[in-house]
């Protein structure tokens, strides 16, 4: 689905879209010198209300109709869970991975994962396949590794209970021998794995690519050449690299946007030419970009610049209207879904950040707590995937800040067991969004530390005194680094909200039209993020 950006003169920008996309690659194929390998690095159906009211089904359509060569397993391709509305398995007979071999078996191309197995057999799932697949095209022999990154059982441990995800570079090591021992020429990766870079303009400068990321760490453990390119993908961030001479590409998310490696094969030994090889990055996809850009997103439209068609390789960029077609009765259910209005405004543009306290994130969680009668409300800064932006918040916005089908859990934690929780999130490496408490976390050598801690009124939380804390149920259940702490929390004191008629959107939407006040963000100051030098990082604070 496209994403709508208004300019400041009110003017209406589609960006990204499965049918502009469809168009960006026949201009693609139309000037392609070779065979046209399609490729897409996983999570393709969270996201988006098309995929969702159909367990993914509109997707596979669309991938199928793209002719997709192949995609990897991405982590959210585990959260539909069994066939049907229940996300995770609630009666007997429910098969966790049932809705994903629904999408398996109807599509076209094969879904690729070597690094899951069976956590009983230790191989693939016969429904997988083996992981790996052999392409012939145009008389070059492709092999094709599908990996799935170790994230998984931290964001949805109960539908992979019975998998197990294992190593990626020596699973990728042993898939890509075997593949070359059948007749590979060329090894293409497609990874749910990837990296973080701060920009792409340079594809041979890694300077502002955080090197820790598992697409990285996977490559460099392999010997050279045992891969000849790589599509990654999990972390949103864009690529463009060249990493020990191995083309990488990833994508931001959503759709918006798209990555090209072009590899130039020796005709005699059919290897690639590392110094031929092209990598286009993040090619955006926009029907009208601004003026000079290349760009149709709501800080381009800011300049006020006007808006010319926008053009790919030379070519016009218009949206392809076979997969219009396809699309539209779908995208008439959503967008029938999308415009209902919940009834109340948001003032003032609410923003998020994954770096510690943020207006979206102070609002979400005082709505949540308020909602629920608790005492603390959490959410895991990247439960929050897009900015609420000002005017009339409809159901469809609502949905874009909370695309996940999370359930509202609920714990009753004492004054050290609620100081543990937060400890714990913060060992993930994010701050969390929180309502109820003062926090203070300092950023110290052995990572995230709270330093200080209180009620939101001020004063001390009471030992022997359990509070009601509120969170996602993804949470509950282990996700995010918390599966230790909450094995160690007694059941009785834990409700994951599976009873619950709505999941966390659907019931804040409801609450939100019934109060019928405007989204307005609190003052600040309730989580203080403090540098080493300025934190307690030695002084254990008192309870």
């Amino acid at each position: 689905m496209a994403h709508e950006h208004r300019s400041p003169e009110g003017t209406v920008v589609e960006e990204g879209g499965i049918a502009l996309y469809a168009g960006a690659l026949s201009v693609v194929r139309a000037e392609a010198e070779g065979p046209l390998l399609l490729l897409d690095a996983g999570d393709i159906f969270q996201g988006t209300l098309a995929s969702d009211m159909g367990e993914g089904a509109a997707m596979v359509d669309a991938f199928n109709a793209l002719e997709m060569t192949a995609v990897a397993v991405g982590n959210h391709e585990f959260d539909y869970g069994p066939v049907g509305p229940a996300v995770i398995p609630t009666a007997p007979g429910d098969d966790p991975l049932g809705a994903l071999k629904a999408r398996v078996a109807q599509a076209r191309f094969p879904f690729l994962a070597a690094n899951v197995v069976d956590a009983t057999t230790g191989r693939v799932p016969d429904w997988l396949g083996s992981g790996t697949t052999l392409r012939e095209v145009g008389g070059v022999r492709v092999g094709l590794i599908g990996l799935t990154t170790l994230d998984s059982p931290r964001t949805n441990p109960v539908n992979v209970a019975g998998l197990r995800f294992l190593p990626l570079a020596p699973t990728a090591r042993a898939a890509a021998e075997r593949l070359r021992t059948e007749g590979a020429d060329v090894i293409v990766m497609v990874a749910h794995a990837g990296g973080r870079c701060e920009e792409a303009k340079d594809p041979n400068d890694l300077s502002r690519c955080n090197r820790s990321g598992e697409v990285f760490e996977m490559l460099e453990a392999l010997p050279p050449g045992t891969v000849d390119a790589v599509v990654a993908g999990h972390t949103h961030s864009t690529m463009g690299h060249f990493v020990h001479t191995t083309p990488v590409i990833e994508t931001s998310a959503f759709g918006r946007s798209f990555g090209l490696i072009t590899l130039a094969l020796d005709r005699s030994t059919r290897r690639p030419i590392p110094a031929q090889t092209r990598i286009e990055a993040e090619i955006v996809l926009c029907e009208r970009v601004v003026e000079g850009t290349s760009r149709c997103d709501a800080e381009a439209l800011r300049s006020g610049n006007p808006l010319v068609p926008a053009t790919l390789h030379d070519r016009p960029l218009r949206r392809d209207p076979a997969l219009e077609a396809l699309i539209a009765p779908a995208l008439v259910r959503v967008a029938a879904e999308q415009a209902r209005p919940l009834g109340i405004e948001v003032p003032v543009a609410l923003r998020r950040s994954e770096n510690g306290e943020s207006p979206l994130g102070s609002t979400a969680t005082d709505a949540v707590r308020r909602m629920e009668g608790a005492d603390v409300a959490l959410l895991n800064s990247a439960a929050l995937r897009a900015d609420l932006e000002q005017g009339a918040l409809t159901y469809g916005r609502l949905y874009e800040t909370f695309p996940s089908a999370s359930t509202v859990a609920t714990l009753r934690l004492n004054s050290s067991e609620v100081r543990a929780l937060l400890v714990a999130l913060l060992a993930s490496g994010s701050i969390p969004q929180q309502s109820g408490l003062r926090m203070e976390v300092g950023v110290c050598p052995t990572g995230l530390r709270v330093t200080a801690l209180e009620l939101a009124g001020g004063g001390r939380l009471v030992e022997g005194r359990f509070y009601r804390v509120v969170l996602p149920d993804q949470l509950a259940r282990g996700g995010e680094g918390l599966n230790t702490f909450m094995a160690s929390l007694p059941a009785r004191r834990k409700d994951l909200g599976e009873r619950r008629p709505r999941n966390l959107r659907d019931s804040l939407a409801v609450d939100l039209a019934r109060r019928g006040q405007p989204l307005m963000a609190p003052k600040p100051g309730r989580t203080s993020v403090l540098p080493g030098e300025a934190a307690r990082c030695s002084i254990a604070p008192a309870e």
